[in-house]
């Protein structure tokens, strides 16, 4: 890889630093270059402790990606000459994970228009090769996004494709080692329905991953729950599954602090706004829809989502994306209320109006502990000029925080799947807060890999649990908040320079 240098800082905005919690970048190739951007990845490439920024593009007669490697202090260096970024296709979803377990991400990027997928192994620098017969090889696909997820607890990350056209079905791939897979073909995976997203998550917490589908042109959803040893049961009668609408993207998170993980699907009815879902886990094995609030009704042609706690008080926050809708369009950022409520956030970012957003993510890019925000923007219609994509960084508050980042032994090096609780006392309250690491989040986008939690006034965390994927669980006391940590599976928590 030899990148070209082209630089950009936010820091001419600081005179706005009141006005409110987000400024928006507007200088540099990241924010200027004009595309038809798919999904953002946030993702360490290098290894260098800073997250870079993946951007798919996705126009029909195919288009380069783009990687930006994070220099720190909101600096980024464009790559131009990997493979990852001169692929020329009309690139859609993305996942990164540490596919072969030898300490660097790699990526899997899903195409369109029956192109073949694309897979790149990383060869821990940050330079890329093209895999050409790598998972589904020179296989066409209607793909629309993936994700890995180690749901044998092998300690090899899997991967689950979505398709929307064509052959419908929707693909398994179990990882056997050595960057070598194998197609997964049992009667669960024979719906052929257009799913767009595809999200792991343990939502009944017994230690292994299950699979959330959503699908779109007034198709019921699709819930898989893992019964361990590679089998999976189909969930029909819970109230996830039970509605009709075009279900585009969706998002695990734990809203409202109880240990277990909720579930936010998100509609759209090409070019007719719907409106979203949320359903809250009833710790039971299933979900009841969550009292009615703006999330419901604010309607929206949304197809990207994304969890994190931007204000550091404590709980998770919501960023919609919508997009490929008529008239003005606009996306939505909903503040948790801190009980599993929500109220849309009109001022924390300096501009919600956009001219089609497709994928969103959430990572601390200048590791200042605050959480900063990527949308990539589309074409809302064909003959629409190609538009560039947003930049917000989080301004901070008086809030404190908690970053970890992990790394499996026995366990994918990834920690995909592994989930993080903290305790500490918030307000005078002992509060316990859940993470999961994931490698996908909403439809097209990828939270960064490294755990974060607010912290609101809090100055130390009481206690931190790790589960790993491979059954190990750690436990450490009295943690010092505004610090990021590393941990190794059984290893020790230290701190990360």
């Amino acid at each position: 890889m030899k990148p070209t240098l082209t630089l950009f800082s936010w820091l001419c905005f600081l005179p706005f630093l009141q006005a409110q919690q987000f400024i928006q970048v507007k200088n540099g190739p990241l924010v200027t270059k004009p595309g038809d951007s798919r999904s953002i990845n946030l993702v360490d490439v290098n290894g260098d402790g800073l997250d870079d920024v993946f951007i798919s593009k996705g126009l029909k007669g195919g288009q380069n990606n783009d990687l930006y490697l994070n220099l720190g202090k909101g600096n980024f260096q464009a790559v131009t000459t990997d493979s990852i970024t001169l692929d020329m296709s009309p690139s859609d979803g993305a996942t990164f994970a540490d596919t072969d377990n030898d300490g660097d991400l790699d990526a899997y990027v899903t195409t369109w228009y029956r192109r073949p997928n694309l897979f790149y192994t990383n060869d821990g620098k940050g330079n890329f090769t093209h895999q050409g017969q790598g998972i589904t090889g020179p296989m066409g696909t209607y793909s629309e996004t993936a994700a890995f997820g180690d749901y044998d607890n092998d300690g090899l990350v899997d991967i689950y494709i979505t398709n929307s056209a064509g052959d419908k079905r929707n693909l398994l791939y179990r990882n056997t080692g050595n960057n070598n897979f194998e197609r997964i073909q049992l009667d669960w995976l024979s719906e052929a329905l257009p799913s767009r997203s595809a999200n792991w998550a343990d939502y009944d917490n017994d230690g292994d991953l299950d699979l959330f589908v959503a699908n779109e042109e007034v198709n019921f959803n699709s819930l898989f729950r893992n019964q361990g040893k590679g089998h999976f049961e189909k969930i029909s009668n819970d109230p996830v599954v039970r509605d009709t609408f075009s279900a585009v993207t969706a998002s695990w998170g734990d809203v409202n602090n109880d240990g277990f993980q909720d579930l936010f699907v998100g509609n759209a009815g090409f070019i007719k706004a719907q409106n979203n879902q949320l359903f809250l886990n009833n710790g039971k094995g299933g979900f009841t829809p969550a009292p009615t609030g703006p999330i419901q009704t604010d309607g929206g042609c949304s197809f990207g989502s994304a969890f994190a706690d931007y204000d550091n008080d404590g709980d998770l926050d919501l960023f919609v994306s919508n997009g490929y809708c008529s008239g003005e369009i606009v996306n939505f950022l909903y503040r948790n209320k801190g009980d599993g409520t929500f109220e849309r956030d009109l001022q924390s970012l300096p501009n919600f109006s956009t001219p089609c957003s497709f994928g969103s993510a959430w990572s601390d890019l200048n590791n200042d502990g605050f959480q900063d925000l990527v949308v990539s923007t589309c074409k809302n219609g064909q003959n629409d000029p190609e538009p560039s994509n947003l930049l917000f960084m989080n301004q901070g508050n008086k809030n404190t925080w908690l970053k970890i980042h992990l790394s499996g032994t026995k366990s994918n090096q990834a920690a995909i799947g592994a989930k993080l609780r903290v305790k500490s006392t918030i307000n005078g309250k002992a509060v316990w807060q859940m993470r999961e690491i994931s490698a996908q989040t909403g439809y097209a986008g990828q939270n960064s890999l490294t755990a974060h939690f607010g912290l609101a006034n809090s100055k130390q965390v009481d206690a931190l649990v790790v589960e790993w994927p491979s059954g190990a669980k750690q436990q450490f006391k009295k943690v010092k908040a505004g610090q990021r940590y590393q941990l190794k599976e059984n290893g020790k928590l230290v701190i990360w320079p």
